[in-house]
């Protein structure tokens, strides 16, 4: 990595683990969606644990608006910062008492990304209790039987292991185990031809 590149992510780095202080925290000037905030002087902060939906996919508005509504014109207190495979600051976001990346999983909009914290099985425990309960994405962006479309009965699906894209006819083993989550990327497809060109391919079980 050349040093002025390097040195730029570094002060990055640095200036979200120890950003300006204020005597009731650090203000936040915006929202990028629902797992990022913007502090004041425009360093961004992403919420560790939480991977929301991205723009265009089913549950961003609603995860992004929750965000705006817990940190937009307050100040927060930033704590257990991280750098992520990219070099940006991952951290647990406090508005006084109140653990942010908590209440956004709380709330069902944003999926449990793994990490390890102080706050770990806190985290996964209330996720844990928002897919029982099929807040947000878990029901509003989830389908293994009901079809956007009744004539459109295709199911694209993401490998979460491989990433690899897949699409299942009625008439393909697994079908009918398989779930549609549109907040990852999945969808339902009316033709082949559809689902081949939002790059998924027909499952190898398929006959």
């Amino acid at each position: 990595m050349p040093v002025c590149i390097f040195s730029l992510v570094l002060n990055i780095f640095l200036f979200v683990k120890n950003p300006p202080r204020h005597s009731s925290g650090v203000p936040v000037i915006g929202v990028i969606d629902g797992d990022t905030v913007v502090l004041e002087g425009k360093s961004r902060v992403r919420l560790r644990f939480i991977d929301a939906p991205e723009k265009g996919l089913c549950g961003y508005e609603e995860a992004t608006k929750l965000l705006e509504k817990l940190v937009i014109g307050k100040s927060v207190r930033i704590e257990e910062t991280i750098p992520d495979q990219y070099g940006r600051g991952m951290a647990l976001v406090y508005v006084g008492n109140t653990l942010v990346n908590k209440e956004m999983l709380k709330s069902g909009w944003v999926r449990f990304h793994h990490d390890n914290s102080s706050v770990t099985e806190e985290l996964k425990a209330v996720t844990d209790i928002a897919q029982k309960e099929g807040k947000g994405v878990y029901t509003a962006c989830q389908s293994q039987d009901v079809p956007d479309n009744p004539t459109c009965v295709i199911k694209g699906n993401i490998d979460k292991n491989s990433t690899s894209r897949n699409y299942y006819l009625p008439t393909c083993a697994q079908y009918k185990f398989t779930i549609v989550e549109k907040d990852i990327g999945e969808n339902w497809f009316c033709t082949e031809a559809e689902a081949r060109k939002a790059g998924f391919t027909k499952a190898k079980t398929c006959k």
